[in-house]
């Protein structure tokens, strides 16, 4: 069963709005975050939970599914924490796979474009996937994954989202494994970008207006 969204780590602006003063911003980005929203050791501590979570809920082997790009960096320390852990005394068999979607420009949501082809989610059938996703914004782009995948009948389906955005917008979709909730809000960091730029951002940072023109399409 998913989580149940009172075991998410709720994030407010109003509650963890921390000053750039009080962490490490490459200097390049100073001026193009307002606020850190979840600071880079809290994400990994979470992410260290998550992964014990997982665990705990797996029967078999795992095939990991990274969404890119924005998943990459989720997905990286996720799969070192699941790496380092045991379930009944037996580590678990993990092997990799990554599909590229693209549904922003800007900072609109615009129509999903999927990477995959059917005879790779061929390979599929029968297998245990978890989905690593960055963030779940509209829930629109997980849905059309998840109907496609369901086609090819792997054997459980679960995903894992580090974030979930709370908008009016949303369909009301919700991944198993969730690390945060945070505000309608465009973020970027720890691999979540805008236009391709702010990947080598540690923390997870809300954008400024300074940053969204200097880095506007």
């Amino acid at each position: 069963m998913p989580m149940d969204p009172s075991q998410w780590i709720d994030v407010t602006t109003e509650m963890n709005h921390y000053s750039l003063d009080h962490f490490v911003i490459p200097t390049h980005y100073e001026k193009d975050v307002s606020s850190i929203l979840i600071p880079h050791g809290v994400i990994m501590d979470r992410v260290n939970k998550l992964a014990r979570l997982i665990v705990e809920d797996t029967t078999g082997p795992l095939v990991v599914c990274c969404i890119l790009k924005g998943g990459h960096q989720y997905f990286a320390d996720l799969v070192n924490a699941v790496k380092k852990l045991t379930k009944d005394g037996k580590t678990i068999p993990l092997s990799l796979e990554f599909i590229r979607v693209k549904s922003y420009k800007n900072d609109q949501s615009e129509g999903v474009t999927m990477s995959i082809t059917d005879e790779e989610c061929n390979e599929f059938r029968g297998k245990n996937l978890l989905i690593v996703e960055d963030i779940i914004d509209t829930g629109a782009t997980m849905v059309q994954l998840l109907k496609k995948l369901q086609d090819f009948e792997p054997k459980s389906v679960k995903v894992t989202s580090l974030l979930v955005k709370k908008t009016p917008k949303s369909n009301g979709y919700t991944p198993d494994y969730v690390g945060f909730s945070i505000p309608d809000e465009f973020v970027v960091g720890y691999a979540l970008d805008y236009n391709e730029y702010f990947r080598d951002l540690d923390h997870i940072c809300v954008i400024s207006d300074h940053g969204k023109k200097a880095y506007a399409v």
